[in-house]
């Protein structure tokens, strides 16, 4: 646990230093074209990643892009960690992320996101915030832009039962585009809420597409069936490696497995203890 605090705390300040050094070197991109910031957006998701890999050991796998269709599209993840937000940028081809309006708020991140595109919906409105975000569908899906969104709203941890919202159902209907829906393991290595960053493999999977023209119960069990039950596959497989990695267990079995569960989980409770 020693090394992993060490190579966290090494990680974090340089995930927040090299950030406020991106955050000044696309300073010159408010007066260029969207797509130059978004290129410049992909490339320091990139380096999160490649920074993760080499500080903390945690390695990418990305499974299914033989499934995404051509154009415009819904992209519809489980949100488990912060990890996402930079990463499905960086592996999308044309991403207008959906997420809550406060993050637009953030002195130049905030002014970053809405010069990309970004759509931001205030989660207190209800139906007047729902209707606003339809008609910034339809001005999305016409650029042949590809959304994202995360259905349950907020990070839900590993094992915390389903929380699928309506508006994603609204949003598929309206936009009359296939939807993929998205399966990952990334709680495992960047827990919410805590400072503590894991070694392994982040396994994102991007599933069959859910065609156009579903009725919208009909969408949501499918949704919700396909990525709550690839997600557990791609939990369970990276419980396995944990275990193997820490050398608890030379053939990780469900008791292994559960052991190192409870040990990051305990430890992500202390961290967070510290913290209040």
């Amino acid at each position: 646990m020693i090394s992993i605090f060490l190579r966290s705390l090494v990680f974090n300040v340089l995930f927040y230093v090299t950030m406020a050094i991106w955050i000044v070197a696309a300073l010159p991109t408010f007066l260029m074209p969207r797509a130059v910031l978004v290129r410049m957006a992909k490339a320091w998701g990139r380096w999160n990643i490649w920074l993760m890999r080499v500080i903390c050991g945690t390695r990418v796998k990305i499974l299914g892009t033989g499934r995404i269709p051509k154009g415009p599209l819904i992209f519809a993840s489980k949100h488990q960690s912060t990890w996402e937000t930079f990463a499905l940028f960086s592996l999308i081809d044309q991403p207008v992320f959906i997420l809550k309006r406060e993050l637009t708020w953030i002195p130049f991140f905030g002014w970053y996101l809405m010069k990309t595109g970004m759509i931001g919906i205030d989660r207190k409105a209800g139906l007047r915030s729902l209707k606003m975000l339809v008609r910034m569908t339809r001005e999305q899906v016409r650029l042949g832009r590809q959304l994202v969104i995360f259905p349950e709203g907020t990070r839900r941890p590993i094992g915390a039962p389903p929380a699928y919202k309506s508006g994603v159902a609204m949003i598929y209907a309206e936009g009359d585009v296939p939807c993929v829906p998205v399966a990952l393991n990334s709680g495992l290595f960047w827990p919410r809420r805590t400072f503590l960053r894991y070694p392994g493999t982040i396994t994102v999977e991007f599933l069959d597409p859910l065609p156009q023209g579903l009725r919208r119960d009909e969408f949501m069990s499918r949704l919700t069936a396909s990525i709550e039950g690839a997600t557990a596959s791609l939990v369970e497989a990276g419980r396995r490696e944990q275990a193997r990695l820490s050398g608890r267990v030379r053939d990780a079995g469900p008791a292994g497995v559960r052991a190192f569960s409870s040990e990051v989980e305990t430890g992500s409770r202390e961290e967070n203890a510290s913290k209040q």
